[in-house]
């Protein structure tokens, strides 16, 4: 099961708020009161700056000075509970405003965006591009832009809490189609540039078990170029078929086309179920074995 990590922080900030809200309003008056008691308990005790007229007074004033202060500590010391979300409430609600208004980071787990984007890739994204959206219930409360073609979107597909990540292809109201490894969109057939060849990295890919190797091309989506895979001989999902795009909806893809779980599999994407727009890779980490490199640091195409 994965970790509702926007609820857990939520629940977080407003758990350590109201213990400190809940203190300031009731508990810190009788620390208050307590300190005041103390103070007027301890009337006529010499400053640190006053002089006395001997060194056995200046020691029984000392002793009497460190008791005053012993004592104002105890009476003003705060619960251990309260303490804690004093600390803690400022930097959680630092994060979750940035995490839920501003930028998210994610690490990309599969292959379905080869080239674009690898295993092991952490990439930023910005949640405020198409429009400022609460967290955990993800209204949209400010509309900003709307996804165009071409961006790669990070988004829950329908009747799935997971984050996935793919390219634009599809907006509202297109007719478009992908019939072997050619996408045409409401009438147009985008353009591909042939790049370069390369062979399957398990036997598990598609292209591996049909004995056959992939080519890499510049697919042109309107202004928008970008880097796709595919294989010469069309996976099941890639062999041919025509959709739709509801209004309100965003057809995806991956760019690693016969490795990719999509729209083609479970639908376009509700506009209510974006999460933003991915940027920029800046950091690439495999696993726990491996160490960190920044050589795929830079924007996303």
């Amino acid at each position: 099961m994965d970790i509702n990590f926007p609820l857990i922080l939520v629940l977080a900030v407003f758990i350590t708020g109201g213990i400190w809200l809940f203190d300031w309003i009731f508990l810190s008056k009788k620390r208050q009161k307590n300190i005041q008691a103390v103070e007027k308990q301890f009337t006529g005790i010499p400053q640190s700056s006053q002089t006395v007229s001997s060194s056995t007074e200046d020691r029984n004033v000392e002793k009497k000075r460190e008791a005053f202060e012993k004592a104002k500590s105890v009476a003003g010391q705060e619960p251990l509970l309260v303490e804690y979300a004093k600390s803690f409430f400022p930097v959680l609600a630092i994060v979750l405003v940035l995490r839920s208004f501003i930028l998210e980071p994610f690490q990309i787990p599969s292959e379905s965006m080869v080239p674009t984007l690898e295993v092991g890739d952490f990439i930023l994204v910005n949640k405020f591009t198409y429009g400022i959206r609460l967290p955990v219930i993800r209204t949209k409360i400010i509309d900003v832009n709307d996804p165009k073609r071409g961006d790669v979107m990070v988004f829950f597909p329908p009747n799935e809490e997971r984050y996935f990540i793919k390219r634009v292809i599809g907006l509202p109201g297109d007719k478009l189609s992908y019939i072997n490894n050619v996408l045409t969109i409401n009438g147009v057939e985008m353009p591909q540039e042939f790049m370069r060849s390369e062979g399957a990295s398990s036997r598990r890919e598609h292209c591996a078990r049909a004995n056959s190797s992939y080519h890499v091309v510049k697919e042109t989506l309107g202004e928008h170029v970008h880097d796709m895979r595919k294989c010469i001989v069309p996976s099941e999902l890639s062999r041919g078929d025509s959709y739709t795009v509801p209004e309100g909806h965003y057809f995806m893809m991956g760019d690693n086309r016969d490795n990719s779980s999509d729209s083609r599999v479970w639908g376009a994407v509700p506009e209510e179920r974006i999460v933003g727009k991915a940027f920029a890779i800046w950091m690439h980490w495999e696993d726990l074995l491996s160490l960190p490199s920044f050589g795929r640091v830079g924007s996303i195409q």
